[in-house]
C-alpha cells in the first residue's frame, strides 16, 4: 500500500477529530475564527486554494458575511478586510506569506487566522491565531487528508451537522473500483470501468465546485490524465464538446439537484455520468482513490508526481 493509500484510508477518522476540535468553545478553532458580519478573505494555492473557495461560498451562503477566496498570487491590490484565513498544510508556500504582507500593507491591523499542519511554521508565526491540524498532516506530495480535514472543521464551525460524514466517507473507502457483482457497470452510482476511462469531467454546484476543482487536480497530479472541472450549468457551454464514449461525467452532489436535462445530453454525447449522491466529501475520497490506481496502472508512483513537491517556496 502507497503512503498515499494509508493516509486516504485515514480520512473519517480526521473528520471526527475536525468536528470535535470545532466543538470545543475556548479553542483557537472556535475564538480565532471569523466573526459573524466581519469581511473575509480567504487564500491559498492549488488544493488549499479549492477548499477556501468552497469555505466562502458556504459562509456567504450562511449568512455569515461577505467572503471571498483567491489564489494567493492573485489578491486584488488596495483591497481591505476584516479578516484574513490563511490555508497551507506546510505554512511554508511563499505565495501565501507574500500574500498576508500584502493584506497588512492595506489594512495593517487586519486579523490573520492560519490554518495549517505545522504551529511553528513561517505562517504561524505571521498569524494572530493559528488552527493546527497537525493530525491531519502528510508525508505524500499530493494533499488527501489534511484539505477534507480543513474543510470539514471549515463547514462544522459555521454550524453544519456532519454527523453523516465518516460513514460516508467508511463507504466511499470500500466501495469497489473494478468489477465485482453489485451495480451494473455503467449506472450512474456504478464505479465499475473507471480505470479505462481516458477523460474524465467534474462538475458541481455551490461549495462542490469547489470539490470537482480538486477532483480533477488530484487526477493530473497523480495519475497525469486529462481531467477538467465546472460549474455544472457551464457544462453545456462548450465544455460538452470534448464528451464521447468511453470518457466520464461526475457530478458532485445530491442527484436530485443534478440540472435538468443534463444527464440526458451527456447521454446523448454516449458519455458516462457518475452521480453516486454523497457529500461531495465522501465522493472526493473515491477520486483519490482513483487518482492512485490511475497512477499504478500507468507504472507511475502517486506518492512522488513529476515535477512536484510539498512545498512550493521561492526564491
Amino acid at each position: 500500500m502507497s503512503r498515499t493509500e494509508t493516509e486516504i484510508a485515514t480520512q473519517p477518522e480526521c473528520w471526527r477529530r475536525a468536528v470535535e476540535l470545532a466543538a470545543r468553545p475556548d479553542g483557537p478553532a472556535r475564538t480565532g475564527m471569523p466573526r459573524p458580519g466581519e469581511r473575509v478573505a480567504v487564500v491559498g494555492c492549488g488544493t488549499s486554494w479549492f477548499m477556501g473557495h468552497s469555505y466562502a461560498v458556504l459562509r456567504e451562503a450562511a449568512g455569515h458575511g461577505e467572503t471571498d477566496a483567491f489564489a494567493a498570487s492573485e489578491v486584488p491590490p488596495g483591497r481591505s478586510y476584516d479578516r484574513v484565513v490563511a490555508l497551507s498544510r506546510s505554512g511554508t508556500t511563499t505565495e501565501v506569506l507574500d500574500a498576508i504582507r500584502r493584506l497588512r500593507g492595506v489594512t495593517p491591523r487586519v486579523a490573520v487566522t492560519a490554518v495549517t499542519a505545522d504551529p511553528r511554521s513561517p505562517l504561524a508565526a505571521l498569524a494572530g491565531v493559528t488552527v493546527a491540524l497537525d493530525f491531519a498532516d502528510e508525508e505524500s506530495v499530493v494533499q488527501t487528508r489534511f484539505a477534507t480535514t480543513e474543510l470539514v472543521l471549515l463547514r462544522a464551525l459555521l454550524g453544519e451537522d456532519l454527523g453523516h460524514l465518516a460513514g460516508q466517507g467508511a463507504q466511499a473507502l470500500s466501495e469497489p473500483l473494478a468489477p465485482s457483482g453489485g451495480a451494473a457497470a455503467g449506472g450512474p452510482t456504478s464505479l465499475h470501468g473507471l480505470l479505462a476511462a481516458g477523460q474524465f469531467t467534474f462538475l458541481g454546484r455551490g461549495w462542490a465546485y469547489g470539490v470537482a476543482l480538486e477532483a480533477a487536480l488530484k487526477l493530473r497530479e497523480a495519475a497525469r490524465v486529462w481531467t477538467e472541472a465546472y460549474p455544472a450549468m457551464e457544462y453545456r457551454h462548450g465544455p460538452i464538446s470534448i464528451a464521447a464514449p468511453g470518457r466520464v461525467v461526475w457530478w458532485f452532489g445530491d442527484r436530485a439537484a443534478l440540472p435538468a436535462g443534463l444527464a440526458d445530453d451527456i447521454a446523448r454525447t454516449g458519455g458516462r455520468l457518475i452521480a453516486p449522491g454523497r457529500d461531495p466529501l465522501a465522493d472526493l475520497i473515491v477520486v483519490q482513490r482513483l487518482a492512485v490506481a490511475l497512477a499504478s496502472a500507468r507504472g507511475l508512483d502517486p506518492d512522488r508526481p513529476r515535477h512536484l513537491t510539498r512545498s512550493v517556496i521561492l526564491a
